[in-house]
C-alpha cells in the first residue's frame, strides 16, 4: 500500500523549511555571541600594555569607530616587530586572539595568561589546514582573530607579500576583514635585532572589507589585495596627528588609547 498523498503545496513548503534549517546551521554562532574580555585580559591591558603603548611609545590610535565590537572578525595587519600582537589587541577595544606555539601553554603562569588573553595553541609543525581549522573554531565562538598578512615580520614594516590565509578564514566563517596599519613598530623593535628604540608607534584602523564571496583562489586574492592596498595606504599617511583623533570607543572598549582626546 502506498502512503497518503501529500497535500498540494506541501513539497515546496518542506523544501523551504529544509533550506532554512540548512541556512540556520551554516550561520556562524559568532553572530549572536561574542566573548567579553576576561579579568586577566583587562589587568594585563591596563597595567602592562597600556603604559607601554601610551607612555613608552607615545601610542595613538585613529579609526576606532571602524571596529565592529560584536561578532566574528578577522583583523588583518602588517607585521614589523614582536610588539605588534599586544599593541594591536589593546588598541582595538575588543579582545583579539592570536596563534601561539602549543609549548607556550605549558609554561607556568605564562600559559594561563596567554590563554586568558585569547591566544590559541597550534602544535609545532602543524599543517596550515590544522591552523586554519583552529582559527575558524575561534571565529565561530565570536572572537576577533589577528592575522599578520605577510606571515612574518617585514624589515620595512609594509605589506609586501600578502598570503591568502586571512581571506580564507573570512570566507569560511563569513566574517569581515578589518585592515589595520601599525606604524613604526619595525623601527622601534624590528626583525634585524637592533634593540629597542623608544619611537612613537601609532595604529590606523581601516574600513572593513566584506568576506570573499567564495573560497576560490580568485575571490581570496581580491579580498587579500584590498587589505594590502588599505594597509599600505594607511601606512603612507604617517603618524597620527592629535587634531585628527576622534573618540569612538564603544561601552565595552578596553583602556583609552590615543584615539581619546583629553586622556
Amino acid at each position: 500500500m502506498s502512503g497518503p498523498e501529500p497535500r498540494p503545496g506541501s513539497r515546496p513548503v518542506n523544501a523551504v523549511k529544509r533550506a532554512w534549517r540548512r541556512r540556520r546551521r551554516s550561520e556562524p554562532p559568532a553572530l549572536i555571541r561574542t566573548p567579553r574580555p576576561s579579568l586577566t585580559y583587562r589587568l594585563i591591558s591596563y597595567l602592562l600594555v597600556f603604559p607601554i603603548y601610551r607612555l613608552l611609545f607615545r601610542g595613538r590610535t585613529a579609526g576606532n569607530g571602524q571596529v565592529p565590537l560584536e561578532g566574528a572578525l578577522v583583523v588583518v595587519a602588517n607585521h614589523g616587530s614582536h610588539l605588534d600582537p599586544p599593541l594591536l589587541g589593546h588598541a582595538l577595544g575588543r579582545p583579539v586572539a592570536f596563534m601561539a606555539k602549543a609549548e607556550l601553554f605549558r609554561v607556568p603562569i605564562l600559559g594561563a595568561i596567554i590563554r586568558a588573553c585569547g591566544a590559541y595553541p597550534v602544535a609545532r609543525g602543524a599543517s596550515d589546514r590544522e591552523a586554519i581549522r583552529t582559527a575558524t573554531d575561534r571565529l565561530e565562538e565570536g572572537w576577533a582573530i589577528g592575522v599578520f598578512i605577510d606571515g612574518t615580520r617585514q624589515p620595512d614594516g609594509r605589506v609586501n607579500n600578502p598570503q591568502a590565509g586571512a581571506a580564507l578564514l573570512a570566507a569560511r566563517a563569513g566574517a569581515p576583514l578589518l585592515p589595520v596599519a601599525i606604524i613604526n613598530s619595525h623601527r622601534a623593535m624590528g626583525p634585524a635585532g637592533t634593540g629597542l628604540r623608544l619611537l612613537p608607534v601609532h595604529i590606523r584602523i581601516g574600513t572593513p572589507v566584506p568576506p570573499p564571496v567564495s573560497r576560490r583562489r580568485a575571490d581570496l586574492d581580491v579580498a587579500t589585495a584590498a587589505c594590502q592596498e588599505q594597509i599600505n595606504a594607511l601606512l603612507d599617511q604617517g603618524l597620527v596627528q592629535p587634531q585628527s583623533l576622534t573618540s569612538a570607543r564603544g561601552p565595552d572598549a578596553l583602556p583609552p588609547s590615543g584615539a581619546d582626546p583629553g586622556h
